[in-house]
């Protein structure tokens, strides 16, 4: 195992002020377990997990209680044991309506398990996938996407490169950033046994040099692994945690348009994933807890919490000593990347890397002009689009337009916006416009 510093940069990109170190020095605690949880069956890119208990019952911790329903979609278990208070819709952090299963816990040790693949080397590679899918392992890094399905690419697709990725190059947040100082053994293992699945020959460990004692704890966890592994240094530079933009930092290999990472061979998994595969292989646990980073100005003691999917945004704000003064502004996830919220309210989920809170003097009140034709957005956009032209298709309601200049490769990093001189709500109008293409299209296989 070595390290190599990266001699690619993608294109685009910016440099926010990052305010990490509010929570990167920060250990990783333990959430006390709350008396209610409320799980969402929408912790996942892809079809609501099918809920397969109902009020009354009781049960387990690692319990399943929502069945994968759908190819693109992902089991959930109770993440403590209890009673099934309700069944009813909530609303997650992006604003969407879900079905949640709400659990009034009782304090119970017991958990319910899968058999432990300790010798897991000499498991079919086809019955490895299916546990982790079982586990209800999925992307940890933002999307959500189910990690059985990334680690059954179809058979013209050889993938051969493995990226860890461990950028985490939203502003704020740190919760990889202490798993890979905390946990970083039981990560490579993780990594190891994707690796394996996939039969792919290299793996990389991606980490911006922003994190030196991340970069230090990973090498050593590393060191031992046989093959092609290395950890690759890249320069910081959002958005470098993204998929395309991190295969082509690590491998100079580019996606092609409309294309995935497959398509070029490789397979990137978060670091935080890696450990969720670790535990469901050599422990038999189910993902129903994750690390998340609760920081800002406006929070009383920044802090890395390991909480179990279900938790109230209040829970998590309480348990580092309340909101100190006034917050301006909540946002679940990262200033980039993240939404919004209008009350603590809010049930964490399997993708809840943070949760944001800002006072007045870290928001800043603006109006948005016409577009002046600067061309800042697109020298900022990592996909090499044109937010500008996009932006204004969108708001002209002219969807094929946009949709035929690439509207559908936009990743919404939030770039465009955070440089435009104008303030235009150019991340928005990308939404807005993305989402009638994906009605269009879904009305079309409906005839």
């Amino acid at each position: 195992m070595n390290t190599i510093r990266s001699p690619y940069t993608f294109r685009g990109g910016i440099h926010p002020a990052y305010n990490k170190e509010l929570a990167a020095g920060a250990a990783i605690r333990e959430l006390p377990m709350p008396a209610r949880l409320v799980v969402p069956m929408s912790q996942h890119l892809g079809a609501p997990a099918k809920p397969v208990v109902k009020v009354g019952d009781t049960v387990k911790s690692g319990q399943l209680i929502g069945e994968q329903n759908g190819f693109i979609s992902a089991a959930v278990h109770a993440p403590a044991g209890g009673k099934v208070a309700a069944i009813e819709n909530t609303v997650s952090a992006s604003g969407r309506a879900c079905l949640a299963v709400v659990i009034e816990t009782d304090g119970s040790a017991e958990r319910q398990t899968m058999p432990a693949l300790k010798a897991w080397r000499g498991v079919d590679r086809k019955e490895l996938a299916a546990r982790i899918g079982e586990a209800g392992v999925v992307g940890m890094g933002g999307a959500g996407f189910p990690t059985r399905v990334k680690l059954s690419p179809p058979s013209d697709k050889p993938i051969d490169t493995v990226i860890l990725n461990g950028a985490e190059c939203e502003p704020y947040l740190t919760a990889d950033h202490r798993m890979m100082i905390e946990r970083a053994g039981e990560i490579s293992v993780g990594a190891e046994i994707i690796r394996h699945v996939l039969g792919a020959k290299c793996l990389r460990v991606a980490i911006e040099d922003n994190k030196p004692d991340a970069i230090a704890a990973m090498e050593k966890a590393f060191a031992e692994m046989d093959g092609d592994v290395a950890v690759t240094v890249l320069k910081t530079s959002y958005p470098q945690g993204s998929e395309k933009q991190q295969i082509y930092s690590v491998t100079g290999r580019e996606v092609p348009r409309g294309g995935l990472p497959m398509d070029v061979g490789c397979v990137v998994e978060n670091v935080s994933t890696a450990y969720a595969v670790w535990d469901a292989v050599l422990n038999g646990e189910p993902l129903t807890r994750r690390v998340i980073s609760v920081t800002g100005d406006a929070v009383s003691e920044p802090s890395n919490l390991l909480a179990p999917c279900g938790t109230l945004y209040a829970d998590l704000v309480a348990a580092c000593g309340g909101i100190k003064g006034k917050a301006a502004k909540i946002i679940s996830g990262g200033p980039m990347m993240g939404f919004a919220v209008g009350s603590l309210d809010v049930p964490t989920g399997k993708t809840a890397s943070g949760l944001l809170l800002l006072s007045a003097s870290r928001v800043t009140a603006f109006t948005s002009q016409a577009c002046i034709s600067c061309g800042r957005c697109v020298d900022a956009c990592p996909m090499r689009l044109a937010p500008a032209e996009l932006s204004q298709f969108i708001e002209a309601d002219d969807i094929e337009g946009a949709e035929g200049i690439a509207l559908m490769d936009c990743i919404e990093c939030g770039s465009c916006a955070f440089v435009c001189p104008a303030r235009r709500p150019l991340v928005h109008h990308m939404r807005r416009g993305k989402a009638a293409v994906m009605a269009k299209r879904a009305a079309a296989k409906r005839g």
